[in-house]
C-alpha cells in the first residue's frame, strides 16, 4: 500500500511539472510573419513594422522581471541579426500587446526598456529578408532573477550576455519570413 501512495505522489508531481512549463504564445504569429509585422521603409519593404502580440505563462518561482528578444539566425551577416531587445518587464506582466515594440506608442509597462537592435535603433524592427531562402526569426521571452541595467547604447548581443547571466528560464517561438 505504501508503494502505491509513493507511486501516486510521484505521478502527481510529474503531471504538475509538465503542466508548469514556461511557455510563450502569440495570437498574431501563426508561423509566418504577415505584412503588418514586416519591415517598413527599408530595403524596399512597405510592411507595418508592428511587433506581434505576445503572452507567456508559468514563469519559474523567483522571477523578478522578463525580457524579450527577436533574432534572425539566417541573416547574411555571419552572426545573425537582432531585431528586437526589450528588458526589465515587471514580473507581474505576462503579455505585450501588438505594437509594444514601437517606442512612440508607449505601450510598454512601467519600468520596461527598449534595447538597441542591430540597425542601431531602439524598438522592434520587422523582418526584411533579402531574396532567397526563408529566414527563421526566434522570439524568446526570458524569466530573469534580477533586473539588468545596460547603458542605452549597449549592443544587443551584449544585452543577450546579460540576459543569459541572469536567466531562470526561457521560452521561444519561431516565425518565418521570405522575400516576396
Amino acid at each position: 500500500m505504501k508503494r502505491m501512495y509513493t507511486f501516486l505522489a510521484l505521478m502527481v508531481f510529474a503531471c504538475s511539472a509538465v503542466a508548469q512549463t514556461f511557455t510563450l504564445k502569440s495570437n498574431d504569429l501563426g508561423g509566418q510573419f504577415v505584412n503588418s509585422q514586416l519591415l517598413n521603409g527599408m530595403m524596399g519593404y512597405t510592411g507595418g513594422n508592428v511587433s506581434p502580440q505576445l503572452s507567456w505563462e508559468n514563469a519559474p518561482a523567483g522571477t523578478q522581471c522578463f525580457a524579450v528578444t527577436m533574432y534572425d539566425v539566417d541573416a547574411p551577416s555571419g552572426s545573425g541579426f537582432w531585431h528586437w531587445v526589450l528588458y526589465n518587464i515587471p514580473a507581474d506582466v505576462h503579455e505585450l500587446p501588438a505594437g509594444a515594440g514601437t517606442p512612440e506608442r508607449k505601450l510598454l509597462p512601467a519600468g520596461a526598456a527598449h534595447g538597441i537592435n542591430d540597425a542601431g535603433m531602439p524598438g522592434y524592427l520587422g523582418p526584411g529578408p533579402l531574396p532567397g531562402l526563408p529566414h527563421q526569426y526566434i522570439i524568446t521571452v526570458f524569466a530573469l532573477k534580477t533586473k539588468i541595467n545596460p547603458d542605452k547604447s549597449t549592443p544587443a548581443a551584449f544585452v543577450g550576455v546579460l540576459l543569459n547571466q541572469n536567466l531562470l528560464a526561457k521560452a521561444s517561438i519561431v516565425g518565418y519570413s521570405q522575400h516576396p
